[in-house]
């Protein structure tokens, strides 16, 4: 079976820790085993790694998020590269190309697809791995998981099963039912029927044999090559698979989860599962009950004497809400800003200011966190010129081919056309003041990534 994980979201129900560079899923608010603070997606590709999956798992996902996927787990884990934002059936539909034509994937094996931010316990994998048997002694064409509801929400999509089980023989395999039909985000009062109804939550796991996939692109004249979907992606339909392919398929089978499992999707739900009420600087009265502060700026945040409430701070903005009220924030987050906050496989990035002065000059000043032993590409900016302060570490540094040793203290200037890179020898951190004018589109020209291969083409010795 291949598994393979769905990493998208546009961050605004977490604003403003989540943004365009790093949804959701990439936030360092929950902590593992050793009480160190990690995201959604390291958590959930640990519990792979514990469940014996990862050789066989790969992760889809846009060209936005590569740097900060492989910044928090790994540069071996294999990607499949969307070419824009397009919702999980065409998502989907390029994985199906990708494992058939790159992959060499054969038509009879089992794909399983799930979020890449299930905050599940370590048995839910077990039900997963259950789905490819589910698929290889039944009819089916699609096999599901659904979570046994805790209480009647309408926050969820339900699966409403038939009574009776399908066809099966053994014993020893899957305990599943058929699905009758499935009902999107009912009414607290619905919700309560549909319960009584055994429904189960639709937790967004979705398994088939690779050929359904193929069969169902090449009946509608759909490329089933990589690069062919790559290159029509655009056309496909903007929809999710649950709407184009789920509710249209005839033979569905439904395994139940019946652990805990939980969408941490806003922030009333995801401090729910934080272990700690405070993360940054900051102050929290004892008289606040069920508060949460998460601060990422240097600017220390005092709470005092309001309970129920979350208090979030990042260079993006500053959000203090209810958590009630809190899954209504998207509707306010409107703000025509690019992200002010962002992680690279190398290290960060923050805007500390961003200026555009009545003669035309723009100037943005930014702070680089460069993690030890590692460095940015090899590059020039076409239309920009840069000043570094280094501030913290010691590094090597190129400029047009000229190599020297540069430490906290130094300033180097980059005109506009420069070649240029550093590596970090200890952890470095450069303050850069970028300059030039609004209407002269910059571009970011990258030559060579890694350090070897600028240390052959590029180092004047």
């Amino acid at each position: 079976m291949k598994l393979v994980l769905l990493s998208g979201g546009s961050g605004k129900r977490l604003w403003p820790l989540s943004n365009d560079a790093r949804s959701k899923q990439f936030l360092k608010v929950l902590e593992n085993d050793e009480h160190e603070l990690v995201s959604m997606v390291q958590r959930v590709w640990g519990q792979i790694a514990a469940n014996g999956l990862s050789e066989s798992s790969y992760i889809a996902t846009s060209k936005t998020q590569i740097e900060i996927m492989q910044s928090q787990i790994g540069m071996d884990i294999p990607l499949i590269i969307e070419p824009e934002r397009r919702d999980t059936f065409a998502a989907i539909a390029l994985t199906a190309t990708y494992l058939y034509s790159h992959v060499g994937v054969s038509l009879d094996e089992v794909v399983c697809v799930l979020p890449v931010d299930p905050f599940v316990e370590n048995s839910f994998f077990n039900v997963v791995k259950q789905l490819e048997d589910v698929l290889n002694h039944s009819n089916v064409e699609l096999a599901l998981i659904g979570v046994k509801p805790t209480y009647p929400s309408s926050k969820y999509g339900y699966i409403i099963p038939f009574e009776s089980h399908l066809n099966n023989n053994d014993s020893e395999k899957s305990d599943y039912l058929a699905v009758s039909h499935f009902q999107e985000k009912p009414t607290e009062e619905m919700a309560k029927q549909l319960i009584t109804q055994n429904a189960l939550w639709n937790c967004g796991v979705f398994a088939f044999k690779l050929r359904f996939l193929i069969d169902l692109l090449q009946g509608r004249g759909l490329p089933i090559q990589y690069e062919g979907m790559c290159q029509q992606y655009q056309m496909l339909p903007q929809i999710s698979f649950d709407y184009e392919v789920v509710e249209k398929a005839e033979k569905i089978a439904v395994v139940s989860y019946d652990g805990y499992w939980k969408d941490l999707g806003t922030w009333n739900t995801l401090t729910e599962e934080m272990q700690n009420r405070q993360i940054g600087r900051g102050i929290i009265s004892d008289d606040c009950e069920n508060t949460h502060l998460i601060n990422e700026i240097d600017i220390p945040v005092s709470i005092v004497g309001l309970s129920n409430i979350v208090v979030a701070a990042s260079p993006d903005g500053i959000l203090v809400t209810d958590k009630s009220a809190s899954p209504r924030i998207k509707d306010f987050i409107n703000f025509n800003q690019g992200p002010m906050y962002e992680e690279r496989q190398w290290g960060w990035i923050r805007i500390l200011d961003d200026q555009t002065y009545d003669d035309g000059r723009c100037v943005i000043t930014k702070r680089i966190g460069i993690e030890e032993g590692k460095n940015i590409s090899y590059r020039m900016h076409s239309s920009r010129e840069e000043v570094w302060t280094i501030v913290k570490g010691d590094g090597e540094f190129i400029q047009n081919g000229n190599f020297m040793r540069v430490k906290a203290g130094n300033i180097l200037h980059l005109p506009m056309k420069t070649l240029h890179s550093i590596r970090a020898l200890s952890n470095l951190e450069i303050i850069v003041v970028q300059s030039g004018v609004e209407q002269e589109r910059n571009q970011l020209i990258e030559l060579y990534q890694s350090w070897c291969e600028m240390a052959e083409h590029c180092i004047k010795m």
